[in-house]
């Protein structure tokens, strides 16, 4: 089983920051900002084979954690302006699992995604380096995971951006891609 876990977790389970003071949360919008070029860098190269790939048995092909990464990225990005907007907002969540199992996830090229995420992120870190204090203390309900303000739903991404890109660069490594 530790093999498993370390191909599900390479970089380990999400662990909330001790703290979110505003140096911290620099170096979470820091990594989003950099994302898209560090995952376009991570498929960079790859034929149509090495997309359909799955990064573990059972697991997601690369081309479905590129899809995956959109979808939940543009999720996260709706949900901080819901919670920027409104007074903690329940959130709806969806199934990652069966989106990621959607003909677009299994079949479309990388680079749709890719595209959409280098425009999200844009926009993204900028709402992000416009926000106060006061708006990384809002929040909202999420039905399976409770209350969780913006700060810590900005480092959940921060490590959500990072875990998935590790999947892809892992499995190159390990296949000498």
């Amino acid at each position: 089983m530790p093999v498993l876990q370390d191909l599900r977790y390479p970089i380990g389970h999400f662990t909330m920051p001790a703290s979110s003071m505003a140096g911290i949360r620099v170096a979470h919008m820091r990594t989003l900002k950099l994302f898209p070029e560090r995952l376009t860098s991570a498929v960079t190269g790859l034929k149509d084979t090495q997309l359909d790939t799955p990064y573990r048995e059972g697991g997601w092909t690369v081309r479905q954690v590129v899809h995956h990464l959109a979808d939940s990225h543009a999720n996260a990005y709706i949900r901080m302006k819901l919670a920027l907007t409104e007074d903690w907002p329940t959130i709806k969540p969806y199934d990652e699992a069966a989106w990621a199992d959607l003909s677009d996830a299994r079949w479309l090229p990388v680079e749709i995604s890719l595209n959409l995420i280098a425009a999200l992120h844009v926009r993204w870190v900028s709402l992000l380096e416009s926000m106060s204090d006061e708006d990384f203390r809002r929040g909202y309900v999420h039905p399976e995971g409770g209350r969780q303000n913006l700060a810590q739903v900005l480092a959940l991404y921060d490590w959500h951006s990072r875990h998935h890109t590790a999947h892809i660069l892992n499995l190159r490594t390990q296949m000498g891609w």
